[in-house]
């Protein structure tokens, strides 16, 4: 038996857990892995959101049919909800087959996803910049920002959450095929981006995205035209992508704006997006678009602020995480921006996914950087840590090493209730959608959704005063008109319930909504004994 000298030797030779790259991240992970757990879980007690979660599951057969070979071909072929997703329809699918109608199981998959993209994130960035505890910080902030809560908490957005985790791996495959390239690795590659594309074209910025990171941190940037012939490729899988989408886009589109309006609105909602990430407050899962009311000088200060930090960051582009994390911020933002018109939102937390992981390196390299080049006391020993920049014989500041570590903890904590405050809105639609009036102005699909909730509760009283306000602030609305009609209809109003059906008629071709007036309408016959009008009805519901 070796002695206990010997014991004690070997162990001393043993590098500790700390001192151990590969453990020390393992532990890193899983305790951003059970944070997020932590913070989440009120979610997967949530209902369906009332809002397109019932297109993409509850009311949709395809979907709830689970994984058949028919719902399978279903998915690779269809448009439905002004997209070409199939990988997105299978995931959805693959939760009914194993959860059926229970909103738990899909909930808890969104934020498994979430957590696994903050972990991916976190050992990619280590990976590639080789510096520890800022990739953990940037992670973090991912995994915790409140921002990031209705992609997680809406079951709709799963194809978020799955393109986010698609568009990680893509990259850190690319990480894998830069050090050493190659035929199979380049497919790999490939693979995974195909695989985001089909998930959700947000990720079509991706080619972008590769130079950026050539330029830093891989530093590939000995020969620009090979590294762009390089990705022609995936340049042209992102305009295939970008056809397909404008095509399944198109009966979605409001292009009755001007250019103008486009321009000044996409300008304040890059503004936006930035004061959100440092001052995450008066978050919803809908903005309504302010069209002809816009501010043109507050989207023209916008847009000279945005110009100002871009020369700000090309001054200094010696520091290349700054050029990097905002061209990243500018550059993946741009299909979600607005320039082209779809739905009546102006901007979307959802949209920041992807985005704000650039403002999330400018941060984590920025502020330690910055501290670092304070007049502080230095020590005379080493107390680099795995966040600092490459060893060198200059002893690092003290002072700086404690206050980063000090303001990291501050803002996590912070971020942390904040998180929670907002994940507590997603647990009931009717709080929601309160929420959401309290914080935004002339929203009509908030009071048509809060009027949704109510009368699920079987509060119609209640639910058609939210209506009447839906109409008042867009009288082109369908879903008012349609609600109101019932109500009418309910009331012995059949005169007036006549009319809004009519109105319904005129303002949307959505089967669903033309379904359910020539249902209520035929009923409404049928109770005054017109059979003929009735029957004209029924049969127009069913075609």
């Amino acid at each position: 038996m070796p002695s206990t000298e010997q014991e004690r030797a070997h162990r001393a030779a043993e590098p500790s857990l700390l001192e151990s790259p590969q453990k020390q991240r393992f532990i890193l992970s899983l305790l951003l892995v059970l944070a997020t757990l932590a913070l989440y879980n009120p979610v997967t007690r949530a209902p369906f959101l009332n809002l397109d979660d019932d297109l993409y599951i509850t009311e949709n057969p395809d979907v709830r049919a689970g994984l058949t070979w028919h719902s399978v071909a279903w998915a690779f072929q269809t448009t439905r909800n002004t997209n070409w997703h199939p990988i997105t329809w299978l995931s959805h699918e693959l939760d009914c087959q194993l959860f059926g109608l229970n909103p738990a199981g899909p909930h808890m998959v969104n934020v498994l996803l979430h957590a696994a993209s903050a972990v991916l994130l976190f050992l990619m960035l280590a990976k590639i910049t080789g510096v520890t505890w800022r990739s953990l910080m940037v992670a973090a902030l991912f995994a915790l920002h409140p921002i990031n809560v209705e992609s997680v908490a809406w079951i709709a957005e799963r194809k978020n959450v799955l393109s986010m985790l698609f568009f990680l791996l893509a990259l850190a495959a690319y990480g894998w095929y830069a050090r050493c390239p190659g035929v199979r690795r380049y497919l790999v590659v490939t693979l995974l981006y195909a695989l985001g594309l089909m998930t959700k074209p947000q990720v079509i910025t991706f080619p972008f995205a590769l130079l950026l990171l050539d330029y830093w941190p891989l530093q590939r940037i000995g020969a620009w035209k090979k590294l762009v012939w390089e990705k022609i490729p995936w340049f042209a899988l992102s305009a295939a992508s970008a056809l397909i989408t404008m095509k399944a886009q198109s009966a979605a589109r409001h292009e009755e704006l001007p250019l103008w309006e486009h321009l000044a609105n996409a300008s304040l909602s890059y503004a936006k997006y930035v004061e959100k990430t440092f001052w995450p407050v008066n978050l919803a899962p809908l903005y309504p678009h302010p069209g002809r009311s816009i501010s043109i000088l507050a989207a023209a200060l916008s847009a000279l602020g945005m110009v100002a930090f871009t020369i700000f960051v090309v001054i200094f582009r010696k520091r290349r995480y700054l050029f990097v994390g905002w061209f990243w911020f500018l550059g993946t933002m741009v299909p979600m921006i607005g320039l082209v018109q779809v739905g009546v939102q102006s901007m979307a937390d959802r949209y920041a996914y992807i985005p704000l992981l650039g403002i999330f390196v400018i941060i984590c390299w920025g502020v330690p950087d910055l501290l670092n080049s304070w007049p502080v006391p230095r020590v005379g020993i080493e107390t680099r840590l795995a966040s600092s920049p490459p060893a060198s014989p200059q002893a690092w500041p003290a002072g700086s090493v404690a206050m980063t570590a000090v303001a990291s903890a501050v803002v996590l904590l912070a971020l942390g209730f904040a998180l929670h405050r907002q994940v507590m809105f997603w647990t009931d639609n009717f709080i929601l959608w309160r929420h959401t009036l309290d914080i935004t102005q002339g929203n009509f699909i908030a009071e048509d959704s809060a009027a949704t909730a109510l009368l699920a509760e079987g509060r119609t009283d209640e639910a058609i005063q939210y209506f009447r306000r839906a109409q008042a602030v867009r009288p082109a609305d369908p879903v008012s008109a349609l609600n109101i009609a019932s109500y009418e209809q309910q009331h012995g109003n059949y005169q007036s319930a006549f009319e809004g059906y009519q109105r319904v008629f005129e303002l949307t071709n959505s089967p669903g909504l033309l379904a359910l007036a020539h249902t209520n309408q035929g009923y409404a016959y049928y109770a005054l004994q017109q059979y003929d009008k009735a029957r004209q009805d029924f049969q127009a519901a069913l075609k």
